[in-house]
């Protein structure tokens, strides 16, 4: 069954209590707002005009590099140039060239191939020093951006006294194609310029941040989903760590990246896609990036990443896809295979998944029959990945879950597989390397909010918790003057969790370890107790969680050696 649901809108509605606009409650009483006012600060490269509301600064559409098109596609970025004057800092800049209808900012601007730009969100842009907080955006490696109107940063700054950061960045092709083989020193790091400039942004958050109220020798990354990966590429990339202190991984586990061989392989499928040989490949740097776009809309065919072969984790894509490549240089070593990364060696670190991660790829993937499955249809979906071990499967999630549906425990299987095993992968071995700790998570709140078209409810799928860690879960008011529901739902309960995500979140950053007033104190992973946290309006932490699902998945997909 095809789902006719528009995902741009749906994701639309997760966006309230934006730019600060909205009271929260509980949070914020008695605040007046007022009409924002322009505030001029100066950086290196020359002022900057933003606006000034209650409680908060932002500054949007700020560059960060210069020019990526021209003679500088498949490069770094051209050096950014100081300018004359005072440049507005006013209007999100904009997104990288991507598919249509795949950003989600407020008078946002069309995608171009010039993206390189970064929004900022302070309390104030005076000497406090306070946390930094860069988050990468989702999108696996082909779209988003840093203007999402669901991780709008305005209420998590003020009301959590930190500094947001978001970019924008090359993705796709233009971020990701491996040319060091084909055209050598000059395009050397090519198949990672993508989050090589989220490595430059750093540079320019640790050159600038304190003029915002922020410190540069305090600085946490953080990301979901493709933001998840972007950050663990990062973990392990020497041109970033310099300029960050702590990280989190969010619903993106990225073990592993794509290999030189297999990169060059998609180059390879790209050139005769487009009629073009090695000696002829010099033409895609004269295309224009929307004949780019289409070519790689085509290549994307030729092969998918699996999401359920090993505890390996989602950072590779397949031939045809796009993500970085362990190239030797920008990013010498897998993040964390076959072990941690020794860059990142001191540096804490928080991981984990969303408990119902399935129903989001389900939804948007037009599996509604996913929602009313039977016993026998669990059994033959899983045969089909499985084959024998299908009764085995669902026996062992049956035994931790007696009274679920069988579309229950499909969610909490393919949840597992599709985030949750690198997860628990990427915990045991930051916790073996002996170094700084990490921390692990389940985010638990539950939706209450119907995936259309059924009686199932959007519980804690994925993406949900964007909205909660920035603090944007209010109702924003129709223009009847009633409440729309955000995706997070209108329970009232949504309140607590988020101020409790948000305060363990920006406690790490401020510190390297998650506290919370009044929620459990998070115990560091070890391999003896395996603690998890989950999050929700009361959280819990919970010792070897999943033990029995876990101790099966590791005898099905790890290699069988002698």
């Amino acid at each position: 069954m095809k789902n006719h649901y528009n995902r741009r809108q749906f994701l639309r509605l997760s966006g309230s209590g934006l730019s600060g606009l909205a009271l929260l409650p509980g949070i914020v009483s008695g605040m007046k707002s007022s009409v924002p006012t322009e505030r001029v600060v100066e950086t290196a490269y020359g002022k900057l005009k933003g606006l000034q509301s209650d409680g908060f600064v932002t500054f949007k559409g700020v560059p960060y590099a210069g020019s990526v098109s021209g003679a500088n596609r498949f490069k770094r970025p051209a050096e950014l140039k100081p300018w004359a004057g005072v440049r507005d800092a006013l209007q999100l800049g904009n997104p990288s060239i991507q598919a249509p209808n795949q950003t989600y900012g407020i008078n946002e601007p069309d995608p171009a191939e010039d993206c390189l730009f970064l929004n900022i969100w302070t309390p104030a842009c005076d000497s406090a020093k306070r946390p930094v907080m860069v988050y990468n955006h989702g999108g696996g490696f082909v779209s988003g951006s840093g203007g999402s109107a669901m991780q709008d940063g305005a209420n998590l700054a003020r009301l959590f006294n930190v500094v947001v950061v978001e970019t924008n960045h090359r993705l796709g092709l233009l971020g990701f194609l491996y040319l060091d083989e084909l055209w050598g020193d000059e395009f050397a790091g090519s198949g990672n310029r993508g989050v090589q400039d989220i490595a430059i942004a750093l540079k320019w958050v640790n050159e600038n941040i304190e003029r915002f109220g922020g410190d540069p020798y305090n600085v946490m990354i953080h990301g979901e989903s493709g933001g998840g990966m972007k950050t663990s590429a990062l973990y392990a990339m020497p041109e970033a760590a310099p300029y960050f202190n702590r990280a989190s991984i969010e619903s993106g586990p990225g073990l592993k990246f794509k290999s030189p061989e297999l990169a060059a392989e998609t180059t390879e499928l790209l050139l005769s896609d487009l009629g073009l040989t090695k000696a002829t490949a010099h033409k895609l740097l004269q295309m224009p990036a929307v004949q780019l776009l289409e070519a790689q809309l085509q290549l994307s065919k030729h092969g998918m990443r699996s999401l359920v072969s090993s505890f390996e984790g989602i950072g590779a894509s397949g031939v045809g896809g796009f993500s970085p490549v362990v190239d030797g240089t920008v990013l010498p070593v897998h993040p964390f295979s076959p072990a941690a990364c020794e860059i990142s060696k001191n540096k804490p670190l928080l991981v984990g998944w969303n408990e119902d991660e399935q129903i989001f790829f389900s939804m948007f993937g037009g599996d509604l029959d996913a929602f009313k499955l039977t016993n026998d249809g669990l059994k033959s979906r899983l045969e089909k990945n499985f084959g024998d071990e299908a009764d085995r499967i669902i026996s062992t999630y049956r035994a931790t879950r007696p009274e679920a549906s069988p579309t229950d425990l499909y969610i909490a299987i393919y949840s597992m597989l599709s985030m949750g095993l690198g997860s628990v992968r990427i915990a045991e071995r930051k916790s073996e390397q002996g170094g700084a700790p990490v921390y692990l998570y389940n985010f638990g709140y539950k939706s209450e909010l119907k995936v259309p078209g059924t009686d199932y409810e959007l519980g804690s799928m994925h993406a949900m918790d964007i909205a909660f860690k920035f603090y944007n879960v209010a109702a924003t008011k129709g223009p009847n003057g009633t409440d729309i529901p955000g995706m997070a739902g209108s329970r009232e309960e949504r309140f607590q969790a988020s101020r409790n995500m948000c305060n363990y979140w920006t406690s790490f950053a401020a510190s390297g370890e998650p506290s919370a007033e009044g929620q459990p104190q998070w115990k560091p992973y070890d391999l003896n107790t395996r603690p998890t946290m989950r999050i929700d309006s009361q959280c819990a932490l919970i010792d070897d969680r999943y033990a029995s699902e876990l101790a099966m998945w590791r005898e099905i997909l790890e290699p069988k050696t002698n």
